[in-house]
């Protein structure tokens, strides 16, 4: 699969899932849908954000390097999106059970920063022993 087919899948993948999002706003009472109508939303919002971050961080990252491979910014930036989409739809979640205080929204983003961290170092130590 060619990037530019990978960046175009993503881009109309995420056209559906923020389409997805406004029609569960729309169409969903809250009020009077149980669990599916709470999943569905979360669900849509996380997609769209993902969807939305992975493309707004690899083209960051493009603008940023200068010459470089290309490809290799594709996986960062999909799992720091999923990271990023994580800590904002986790903390609505916790939100909307009356559960988000504020250290509790830091050890949340503390952990997943730990976890990036972790993913980092051990893509820095592939390349190391390769090397």
């Amino acid at each position: 699969m060619t990037l530019k087919r990978y960046l175009l899948g993503i881009a109309i993948s995420t056209l559906f899932c923020v389409a997805a999002f406004f029609l569960v706003l729309v169409y969903i009472d809250p009020a009077d849908t149980g669990i599916v109508g709470f999943v569905c939303f979360y669900l849509s919002l996380f997609f769209s954000f993902v969807g939305l971050f992975t493309l707004i961080g690899f083209y960051l990252r493009i603008w940023f390097s200068g010459n470089e491979i290309i490809f290799a910014h594709v996986a960062p930036s999909f799992r720091q999106a999923i990271f990023f989409a994580i800590i904002i739809v986790g903390s609505l979640m916790l939100q909307s059970f009356r559960l988000l205080t504020w250290w509790d929204a830091l050890l949340f983003v503390l952990s997943i920063i730990l976890l990036e961290f972790f993913f980092m170092s051990r893509s820095s130590n592939k390349s190391f022993r390769r090397a």
